[in-house]
């Protein structure tokens, strides 16, 4: 085995710090006080760092590393099924597919949270609703975000918690 530096010191600030504000505003922080919407921003800067990252970073932090093509999908649902683990450097395609998919739902759940500062939207009850809908939306996202990661770390023998702390992914076989 090899270990392999795959995640850059922006992409791991960016991961955990989402992570632990997200955490943080849904859980801890009262809805109604102005940390929440300061924690929001910030969120969503870093949420709109890690996508510019996406696009011009380094080579395993670009979405064209790890974009989750149909035939990725495929493959990969294969070697589940087959008890397979696959060789993946950066995220698997249904890792890319929730990293999508959380990237998304925190823009959304920060529109919607800017949309309730203003005075147009402050008392409507239908953005208030989607905010609080998008964010239970994302923690239930979160939960299974991190199920996956435990199932692909017990499926590769690979802590890939380490790895996204370290920057470190250890492989079993050379790569493509």
């Amino acid at each position: 085995m090899r270990s392999i530096k795959v995640w850059d010191p922006i992409v791991r600030i960016t991961h955990w710090g989402v992570a632990l504000l997200f955490i943080a505003n849904f859980t801890v922080i009262d809805d109604d006080s102005p940390a929440h919407i300061y924690v929001g921003y910030v969120l969503f800067a870093l949420v709109a760092i890690r996508i510019m990252w996406g696009l011009v970073g380094t080579k395993y932090a670009r979405f064209s590393s790890f974009w989750p093509t149909r035939s990725r999908i495929r493959v990969h649902l294969k070697g589940i099924m087959r008890g397979q683990p696959g060789v993946y450097l950066s995220h698997n395609p249904l890792g890319a597919l929730m990293v999508l998919n959380l990237f998304a739902t925190m823009i959304a759940i920060s529109i919607t949270g800017i949309m309730l500062t203003m005075r147009t939207f402050r008392f409507e009850d239908w953005v208030e609703d989607l905010h609080e809908g998008l964010a239970i939306y994302g923690f239930v996202c979160v939960g299974i975000h991190v199920a996956g990661v435990l199932f692909e770390m017990k499926r590769s023998k690979i802590n890939l918690i380490k790895a996204m702390v370290t920057g470190r992914k250890p492989v079993h076989q050379p790569t493509a």
